[in-house]
């Protein structure tokens, strides 16, 4: 059975522009937070899974995918999966609004 996840305040939602990735530290993590056009949010790793590497704050968010302007790459924000005919995976994490605070599980 794996570890229990910890939550920590990440800010508050009015802190997170739509459709732009911000980098945020958590336990030495540092992670891209993204909020959606729809208030959705996400946190993904802030490490491209590409074999070269590089950030993903700095995706285009459309619907509940980002687009990786250095590869052109589509990944999933709910998995945080590479789609095809890519291949790889970023570490994402689960996220809740509580009031209108942002809240993190890592």
């Amino acid at each position: 059975m794996g570890a229990a996840r910890q939550t920590y305040a990440a800010g508050k939602v009015e802190d997170y522009l739509k459709q732009i990735g911000r980098v945020i530290v958590i336990e030495g993590k540092e992670l891209a937070v993204f909020r959606t056009s729809g208030d959705e949010f996400y946190a993904l790793e802030n490490r491209n899974p590409h074999p070269k590497g590089g950030p993903l704050a700095e995706g285009i968010v459309s619907g509940h995918y980002l687009y990786d302007p250095l590869y052109d790459w589509k990944i999933d924000l709910r998995t945080g999966e590479v789609q095809a005919p890519d291949k790889g995976q970023a570490a994402a994490y689960p996220v809740h609004v509580d009031g209108d605070t942002v809240v993190i599980g890592i």
